[in-house]
């Protein structure tokens, strides 16, 4: 890290909710926001957005040219104001990079359905300008009548994280002062969820909790899949209105073995952790937001990988699937946001049922870690100063 940045505002949407502080009380009521939904050829345990906030999102529809937008574009328009309205930023001279694991979903499906049902292979003059990757930065840079860089890329589950990593190295190569960075993903379809069932890692039980990350005793893999978005603007400089500080930043990728292959000991996990530690001893960290999607090579390989870079007496750990599931190229942010909110309160969110119990005397310094398929892996260290 060649420059102290700050993290100055944050925004999210989820099943959590869309303003902190309600985001902070459904985290305190110590329950899974996950729910059955019918997907007319199966049901599927899922997170959804309230009905009352996608009201608010689809409000975003009446703008002219918007009318036709994915709805992760406009849950990135939506986080982004919030995001850039409590930043106080006074000026346009700001980057931003909002990625996605699965991009414009939605309309994709949309447009090839109407592909496949046109005897002429016809499809909407507006199914390409709306389905590209870059369309969610675009929108949300045009929303915001930005001067800055407008940047989108997509390195599945890691994506959210992989977006602060750029915009730090934006920051820290001088060509930028503040960027805007995050994660969008609107993936409750029935093709993603079909997708996600046919790798044998969804979770297939009804009860309390089926997602159960971080349950080092489970004999069935329990990913489940949730919308959400979530947005941070990065600052130079040890800024007053500073919500935590990142201290460090890693990251690594593992040779691939299989589309989906992370090794035993979750080597890329090692590499970027020992990377984002930045001269921290070990013992001073203090909580680790795990990526632990609930599948079972998953939650142990990355379990490994800390033992061997933190041992035994490791920091406490902790995740947020087992609430809001799995919101894969979104779900950095959501364990970003986790962590400071951790570090504002004071206050410990666990997993109810998982098998580590122990708590922090203080949450000073939090490690936040994600990975995307292949093995590309992100870890970000923030600390209160």
């Amino acid at each position: 890290m060649r420059e102290r940045i700050s993290i100055v505002s944050m925004a999210s949407v989820s099943a959590l909710g869309a303003a902190q502080e309600e985001i902070w009380q459904n985290y305190l009521e110590n329950r899974s926001f996950i729910k059955e939904k019918d997907f007319e050829k199966f049901s599927a345990p899922v997170s959804s957005i309230s009905a009352e906030h996608w009201q608010e999102i689809n409000a975003l529809k009446k703008i002219k040219n918007y009318k036709e937008l994915d709805p992760l574009v406009l849950m990135a328009i939506y986080c982004s104001r919030k995001a850039f309205e409590n930043a106080s930023w006074k000026d346009k001279e700001f980057g931003v990079n909002i990625g996605s694991s699965r991009g414009a979903t939605s309309l994709f499906e949309k447009y090839h359905k109407e592909f496949i049902d046109n005897d002429k292979g016809q499809v909407n003059t507006l199914s390409s300008p709306t389905t590209t990757l870059g369309n969610i930065s675009s929108w949300v840079g045009h929303d915001l009548s930005t001067q800055g860089p407008v940047i989108s890329h997509s390195i599945a589950c890691s994506t959210a994280l992989h977006g602060l990593l750029n915009g730090v190295a934006w920051i820290n190569s001088g060509m930028s002062e503040r960027f805007l960075v995050g994660g969008s993903e609107a993936s409750n379809t029935a093709f993603t969820l079909a997708q996600m069932k046919a790798l044998k890692i969804y979770a297939r039980e009804q009860n309390d909790y089926p997602c159960r990350s971080l349950d080092m005793d489970k004999r069935k893999n329990t990913m489940v899949l949730g919308e959400a978005a979530s947005v941070f603007c990065l600052e130079r400089g040890e800024q007053k209105s500073s919500l935590a500080m990142v201290h460090g930043i890693g990251y690594a990728t593992e040779p691939l073995k299989h589309n989906i292959s992370i090794s035993t000991n979750a080597d890329c996990f090692q590499q970027s952790m020992k990377m984002a530690l930045n001269g921290v001893k070990t013992s001073d960290v203090d909580v680790i937001v795990m990526h632990a999607p609930g599948t079972i090579k998953g939650d142990d390989s990355e379990y490994n990988a800390i033992k061997k870079v933190f041992g035994d007496v490791h920091p406490s750990l902790t995740s947020n699937k087992w609430i809001i599931g799995h919101s894969l190229g979104a779900s950095g942010g959501l364990s970003l946001e986790l962590a400071i909110l951790m570090m504002q309160k004071q206050h410990f969110i666990g997993v109810p049922f998982g098998s580590f119990k122990n708590k922090p005397r203080q949450i000073n310094k939090v490690m936040i870690n994600a990975v995307g398929f292949g093995g590309n892996a992100v870890s970000v260290l923030l600390s209160l100063d």
